[in-house]
């Protein structure tokens, strides 16, 4: 069905009206945002003169040519199969970045000359730090949606406010406040366990949200059927609990993973070596902000996709074993 409504939608795409309709809206958009002056212009010089003096006819002139290569391309792929189409898009998609990035003038020696560094350094404390406070974050979580679920006023008064409070303040004051502020009560704690810490707090409140909605997805009835058989809570949780809302949890615990790599970089403001800390002290050396800025965002984008990856595996994994 899915491969019928693709090729459904393509003969629509190849339709006269439709393709003049779609290259009309293209120019005018295109034209709009005075695209007569960015690199594309540079390239129709010869033509349209400086892109910088040809106003409105360069930019029409540029924003056309967009609109007929924008044109051409989506009703030239609307007929191929959909994995091909995706691929096709993200291969575009990138080397326009790419074309992006190499219009900043970067100095690829020295990208070259640090990248290793960065990854041997940076990118092992960025994991090193996430994965530790995930898997504390994980405990807390745990914790705290039993605490929000049970009818223990104390506990659930506890968990309550946690949540409140620690999704309520930005994640750098957590940061702040923890590594400057535990001192002041007479515990001294370095940068990285400090950030750990922040991490853990901060993104535990968040999963609370999320183990809670898991586990009181599964009816009351398995609770007591356990019961009845002898088990105990913390039996019954491992054995029929977490398991039947483990393809719950897992997608978006998975997304907050992926959030807390981003957001490491945010320890760097209190001297933790991760990738953030890295980029911004080997740009600020050489006065080359923009080579290590780039290189950091590349590398942290690359991370996403593994994790993404290990996710959908996961989650392909735990759907197969609940069928």
């Amino acid at each position: 069905m899915l491969y019928a409504d693709t090729v459904e939608s393509g003969a629509a795409v190849h339709r006269p009206p439709v393709i003049l309709a779609m290259l009309l809206g293209f120019t005018a958009l295109l034209t709009f945002f005075g695209l007569g002056n960015t690199l594309v212009g540079h390239f129709m010089s010869p033509v349209i003169g400086d892109p910088e003096t040809a106003g409105f006819y360069g930019d029409f002139a540029t924003g056309l040519v967009l609109a007929v290569l924008l044109t051409a391309n989506i009703s030239g792929i609307a007929f191929l199969r959909l994995p091909v189409q995706i691929l096709i898009v993200w291969i575009e998609l990138f080397l326009l970045f790419l074309g992006f990035f190499y219009s900043f003038d970067l100095n690829f020696e020295f990208i070259r000359s640090k990248v290793w560094f960065m990854i041997t350094q940076g990118v092992f404390t960025t994991l090193y730090v996430s994965a530790i406070s995930i898997t504390l974050a994980s405990v807390v979580a745990i914790i705290g949606a039993v605490a929000k679920l049970s009818s223990n006023g104390f506990a659930f008064g506890i968990a309550s406010f946690y949540t409140s409070f620690f999704r309520g303040l930005p994640l750098l004051m957590q940061v702040y406040l923890i590594y400057l502020g535990l001192p002041q009560l007479g515990y001294v704690i370095d940068a990285v366990p400090a950030g750990i810490l922040a991490l853990t707090l901060c993104y535990g409140a968040y999963m609370t949200e999320i183990f809670r909605a898991g586990i009181q997805s599964i009816s009351r009835g398995q609770w007591e059927a356990a019961r009845s058989m002898g088990f105990g809570f913390g039996l019954t949780m491992r054995r029929v609990i977490l398991p039947q809302s483990m393809p719950l949890i897992i997608p978006p615990t998975g997304n907050q993973f992926i959030a807390m790599l981003k957001d490491s970089s945010l320890v760097s403001v209190i001297g933790v070596w991760e990738l953030m800390f890295l980029a911004r002290t080997l740009g600020n050396k050489d006065f080359r902000h923009m080579e290590m800025l780039i290189t950091a965002a590349l590398i942290y984008w690359l991370l996403s996709i593994c994790l993404e990856l290990i996710q959908s595996r996961i989650e392909r994994f735990y759907r197969t074993k609940s069928h």
